[in-house]
């Protein structure tokens, strides 16, 4: 079983047992969290990952563990807007 790519924020085991890494690591200026969902930059990200989104083939589309969707989830992305 392959590594994570190292310096990534978040590793999730899969029920089929793949790591799959994805996030950006560390911190933001001042300390805080990198992902505030439902901010400007959050819809910044929504509005790139969906085009990322819509390049794949359906069945990654759909795929809960890419790095993308897992990722659109933590920005909590509908469409090419992050909500709160």
């Amino acid at each position: 079983m392959a590594r994570p790519t190292q310096g990534k924020a978040k590793v999730k085991i899969t029920s089929d047992g793949r790591r799959v890494s994805y996030g950006q690591a560390g911190k933001a200026k001042g300390g805080g969290p990198r992902v505030r969902p439902g901010t400007s930059k959050g819809d910044s990200y929504c509005a790139r990952s969906l085009g990322i989104k819509r390049r794949l083939s359906k069945k990654k589309q759909n795929d809960p563990n890419t790095p993308n969707n897992l990722s659109r989830k933590r920005w909590k992305c509908v469409g090419a807007k992050s909500r709160k």
